[in-house]
C-alpha cells in the first residue's frame, strides 16, 4: 500500500477547477517530481495535501489514514511536512533557535518551554538535536547567524531544516532551487539526495529547474491545467509528446 494515496482530488475556486480528479500514489522511501507549466496547478496540489486548502471532492490518505480536510497542524503531526517558496523562517531569530522551535511539533513541551527555555536540560537536549539537523544540512558553521543575514540559498536550506525537526515521514518540497545560483543549486541537491539516500525519506518536489527534477527524482509526474498529463521515468517523461506539447518544445524540457 502506497504511503500518500489520493482520488479524484479536485479543488475548485470558484467556477475554475485549479486540479481536477488527480490521482496519485506515492511509495514509502520515493523521490516523486511533480512538473507542469505555470498555473498547472502543482502548488495547489501541494496546498490541498498539506491542508492550506481543503479539498472540493477526493480523498486523500496517508499511512492508510483520511488526512484530507484536515488541518496543516495535524497533518503535519501524522509526518507529512511541507516547505512553502516563500522562506518560513524567524529572520529575528539566529539558525540554531529556528530549528530548535519547530521541534516542539514532536516534543512534550510547551511552545513557551521552547521559545524561552525555562528548563535547562530540555533547551540542551533540544539544541543538540537541532545542531545534528545544522550539520546534515550544512549550516551548522552559521548556527549563530541571525536568519535574515543568511544569503537566498542558505535562507531555503534552513526552511528543509525546519521541516526536519517535525520529524517528517514524508517531505514536500515547494520549488527548492527556485532563484539559486548554480552553487547554491548544487548544495540543495546534495542536501535532498543525502536525505533519500542516507536517510531514505519519502520525498516529493514541485520544480521548474529540469534538471533538478531529472537529475533526482527516479519517477515524474506531469500536471497540466489541473490534471495528470503523464506519469513515469525521466527519460520517458522528457520523451513523451503530450509533455513536449504541454511545455511547448522539448528544448525547455531538457535545458
Amino acid at each position: 500500500m502506497a504511503m500518500l494515496e489520493i482520488r479524484g482530488l479536485t479543488k475548485h475556486f470558484g467556477g475554475l477547477a485549479a486540479i481536477n480528479g488527480i490521482d496519485l500514489d506515492i511509495e514509502e522511501g520515493e523521490i516523486r517530481g511533480v512538473i507542469g507549466p505555470n498555473g498547472a496547478g502543482k502548488t495547489t496540489l501541494f496546498n490541498v495535501i498539506s491542508g492550506v486548502y481543503r479539498p472540493t471532492s477526493g480523498v486523500i490518505r496517508f499511512n492508510n489514514e483520511k488526512i484530507s480536510g484536515l488541518s496543516p497542524s495535524v497533518i503535519a503531526t501524522r509526518g507529512a511536512v511541507r516547505t512553502f517558496q516563500r522562506d518560513a523562517v524567524i529572520h529575528d531569530f539566529d539558525v540554531l533557535r529556528n530549528v530548535t522551535v519547530a521541534g516542539h511539533l514532536h516534543s512534550d513541551q510547551s511552545i513557551i518551554k521552547t521559545l524561552f527555555g525555562d528548563i535547562k536540560g530540555s533547551r540542551e537536549k533540544d539544541e543538540e538535536k537541532a545542531m545534528k539537523i545544522l550539520e546534515f544540512v550544512g549550516l551548522d558553521h552559521l548556527c549563530h547567524e541571525l536568519a535574515a543575514n543568511l544569503a537566498h540559498g542558505f535562507q531555503r536550506v534552513l526552511g528543509i531544516a525546519i521541516a526536519l525537526a517535525t520529524e517528517p515521514r514524508l517531505l514536500m518540497l515547494d520549488e527548492p532551487v527556485a532563484g539559486m545560483n548554480t552553487t547554491e543549486t548544487a548544495h540543495m541537491t546534495e542536501v535532498i539526495n543525502r536525505l533519500h539516500e542516507e536517510k531514505g525519506m519519502t520525498i516529493m518536489l514541485v520544480e521548474h529547474d529540469m534538471k533538478t527534477v531529472m537529475s533526482i527524482c527516479k519517477k515524474v509526474t506531469v500536471i497540466d491545467f489541473g490534471e495528470k498529463l503523464a506519469e513515469g521515468s525521466p527519460s520517458e517523461i522528457m520523451n513523451d509528446p503530450k509533455v513536449i506539447e504541454a511545455y511547448l518544445g522539448a528544448e525547455e524540457i531538457v535545458t
